[in-house]
């Protein structure tokens, strides 16, 4: 049960898909949707209606599609307090994730991410196409990583970072609670929490 039939939505749809696991709906809020199918998956109702919640944890998971971390936290919260479940991961075929990294609940892991050697990826996380967390580096709770980003060797992301696409963060560098890094840029230092940063090299704006 997919919540969120949105771009996000249907990406993890497929990424199920493709390792054939069969989607039984999904949920969203936005009522005009409701009825309406997204490649032959009904959008079957709201988040929060318990004549489907009451299916979570029993007949099958949930995953949260939801890239607004204020959303996302909602729905994983609901889904902690009312049906005692944390949200699966939705993992691509073709992502490769080293045996011993360690993954938490509600991750989205997209086509051709890697994650390598002891790095760490906590809790909803959002790892999209083709990016890289590399050996021993870490991502908190909540961080979402853009198209290509390269996260170095034990970089540490704190929780709720927002990374752009085709973004390098150096090795061993540590980004704050909440910073943003602008798509492109070159992180060769610090980042404290709540900063945004932009460039090669990045520099707060």
């Amino acid at each position: 049960m997919i919540f969120g039939a949105n771009a996000l939505g249907r990406a993890a749809k497929e990424i199920f898909e493709s390792n054939e696991i069969v989607i039984y709906c999904f949920l969203d809020d936005e009522e005009k949707l409701h009825g309406t199918e997204i490649d032959d998956v009904t959008v079957m109702g709201s988040t929060d209606d318990d004549g489907y919640l009451k299916y979570v944890g029993k007949k099958c998971e949930a995953f949260v599609a939801e890239d607004d971390n204020d959303l996302r936290k909602g729905l994983v919260k609901m889904l902690n307090e009312r049906r005692k479940v944390m949200p699966t991961n939705a993992v691509h075929s073709s992502a490769v994730i080293s045996e011993s990294a360690h993954i938490g609940h509600g991750n989205f892991v997209n086509m051709g991410a890697r994650v390598g050697s002891n790095a760490k990826v906590s809790n909803h996380c959002i790892l999209h196409t083709n990016s890289v967390v590399d050996y021993n580096a870490s991502l908190g709770d909540f961080v979402q990583v853009g198209a290509g980003s390269v996260i170095n060797a034990e970089a540490v992301i704190e929780d709720e970072v927002f990374i752009g696409s085709g973004v390098t963060i150096v090795s061993g560098i540590k980004i704050g609670k909440g910073a943003r890094i602008g798509a492109g840029s070159v992180v060769i230092a610090d980042v404290d929490a709540g900063d945004t940063v932009f460039g090669n090299p990045a520099q707060k704006v």
